[in-house]
């Protein structure tokens, strides 16, 4: 086994820290396909659906103001154990199951770790990359995010029609990926602390990104809201408005939001900031136009081809943001800037999502659903405007 500090010579570490990466992931979006299921074994309905979602993402701002700089103090493997141990500790409040507060505690640890994996396990993809692989680092960690994330969806709809308990099996088979993602981070390579002290990592905007930040922020808004809308209320679309009641074809269609997201990004990647602006605004905008198509004339192809470009229009969008930020940005201050983009996101991820759900009370699921894209897509095209702060230049 190579020394834990050495530089890395070879693509293995980076990969299998890609891997770890993603099995974790994976868990924050395993029960989305199930949640229809749930509801018929918990007797709630889709406004605890919504919540059920929104509670992650809350676990996941606590874990980046928690954890995100203590990396810095402990160094890296340290913290990818501790979110490695919440994973763990997810998995097995699911698979107790029985009561509402295990689900409830099962997704505020799934965020949680999913928090600390935002903050390091990027940096830890990349920082186990040979010097000159350091391009393709950051594609394999954004496809080990994003990919991760529609990796989970995807397995818990495919497995959950052929086993013999879908609220079990899944998150069982989740547990071992984790055992094995353990054995593997003993071939992580790790950094030493960069300071001593422990601190939390708060938001912060420095003065010269303020402008770009305002400028990432309509794309951010728009496109993490549309994907914790998806992940939130398209099951019970998919089940109780579009008559698709398997959760393979579920977990297929959300899984294709995310996957598309990873995709988009790897392969426009050498495109400017800008110009992926340019594109991802209007992409999301279409995708809310087909989706309500979809709704009204209740087509599953047509919901498909939504699913796909949200997916791409806020990978682009995420991707360009990140890129921006980071250009404007002094080195000690990105840790911060990094914190307040991740901390709007997940915001954006649960506030509308919940919205949404207390919106569909009184006016049904398809009414909340189309009001809510209407939004998001107007909040897009506010963005059109300010894409002329970003720069025409990329990293990477």
């Amino acid at each position: 086994m190579e020394h834990e500090t050495d530089e890395p010579t070879s693509l293995g570490p980076m990969f299998t820290a890609a891997y770890v990466f993603a099995v974790v992931m994976m868990g924050t979006t395993l029960p989305t396909p199930l949640y229809p299921r749930f509801q018929h074994a918990y007797g709630f309905g889709s406004a605890v659906t919504t919540v059920l979602f929104s509670v992650y993402a809350v676990g996941v701002i606590a874990g980046l103001v928690l954890f995100g700089r203590m990396s810095e103090s402990v160094g890296r493997k340290p913290m990818l154990w501790l979110g490695l141990a919440l994973s763990v500790a997810s998995a097995v409040a699911f698979l107790i199951g029985g009561q509402m507060w295990l689900l409830y505690l099962g997704r505020v640890l799934s965020g949680l770790a999913a928090g600390v994996f935002t903050s390091t396990g990027t940096v830890t993809v990349i920082g186990n990359a040979p010097p000159s692989r350091l391009p393709l680092a950051a594609a394999v960690a954004t496809a080990a995010n994003m990919g991760g994330l529609g990796s989970g969806i995807l397995m818990a709809g495919l497995v959950a029609p052929i086993v013999p308990d879908a609220l079990f099996d899944p998150f069982l088979i989740h547990l071992a990926l984790l055992v094995v993602a353990g054995i593997a981070l003993f071939w992580v390579h790790d950094t030493p602390p960069t300071r001593s002290g422990l601190s939390l990592q708060l938001p912060g905007l420095p003065e010269g990104s303020r402008r770009v930040f305002l400028a990432a922020t309509p794309g951010a808004i728009a496109g993490f809201a549309l994907m914790g809308v998806y992940s939130a209320v398209a099951p019970n679309l998919l089940a109780d408005h579009l008559d698709v009641a398997s959760s393979a074809v579920i977990g297929i269609v959300l899984a294709l939001t995310f996957l598309s997201s990873a995709v988009a990004q790897i392969a426009l990647r050498s495109l400017a900031d800008r110009r992926l602006l340019q594109i991802g605004l209007p992409v999301m905008v279409v995708s809310t136009v087909l989706l309500v198509v979809a709704l009204l004339a209740s087509s599953v192809p047509i919901l498909v081809l939504a699913v796909i470009l949200t997916g791409a229009g806020q990978g682009l969008t995420f991707l360009a943001g990140m890129r921006s930020l980071a250009q404007v940005t002094p080195p000690h201050e990105r840790a911060n800037v990094t914190t307040s983009y991740f901390v709007l996101a997940y915001l954006c991820i649960s506030v509308p999502s919940i919205a949404t759900g207390l919106i569909a009370i009184p006016l049904g699921l398809v009414t909340a659903t189309v009001i809510a894209v209407t939004v998001f897509a107007v909040t897009a095209l506010s963005g059109l405007p300010l894409t002329g702060r970003i720069g025409s230049g990329h990293i990477g």
